[in-house]
């Protein structure tokens, strides 16, 4: 049993979980943010435009005494809160993704310089810095001009 206490308390301090659960609770407060906005803010002057209609209150009655209906005015409230929701997170993955873009930019390494060449005449990989050929023993064309000298 403390074996297990141990694991879980890993698992339960570890950066991942930790910030799981931070973001589950901020988005609850932000879900409800967005509740109040769309019932506060946004349902009344739409409610105005329509009459004043409350859309909450509008249901399609499937028995004689109401107790039974579709609420379909309350269904409408809960996908405008739904799209505001998606719309923000889509705001904020796409900023995320900007950035994490612009940091591989700046990261991105340039290529490394070759180091090895191929050799004119047998066409096997030599190093870069080679003045002769180790597999036909050919001298090379682009050996420096000190050595050129001293080779003739």
């Amino acid at each position: 049993m403390v074996k297990i206490l141990k694991e879980f308390r890993e698992f339960a301090v570890r950066g991942n979980v930790l910030d799981l659960a931070v973001g589950v609770i901020i988005g609850g407060a932000f879900g409800k943010i967005v509740t109040s906005m769309v019932n506060d803010i946004i349902m009344p002057p739409i409610s105005k435009l329509l009459g004043n209609v409350n859309l909450t209150d509008k249901f399609i009655p499937l028995s004689d005494d109401d107790s039974v209906k579709i609420a379909y005015g309350n269904f409408l409230n809960v996908i405008l809160d739904f799209t505001i929701v998606a719309f923000c997170i889509f705001l904020i993955v796409k900023g995320a993704n900007t950035l994490r873009r612009l940091n591989a930019k700046e990261t991105e390494e340039k290529p490394a310089e070759p180091t090895d060449k191929t050799c004119p005449y047998c066409l096997s990989k030599i190093p870069i810095k080679a003045t002769r050929c180790g597999h036909c023993t050919s001298h090379l064309n682009d050996e420096p001009a000190e050595l050129q000298e001293g080779l003739s």
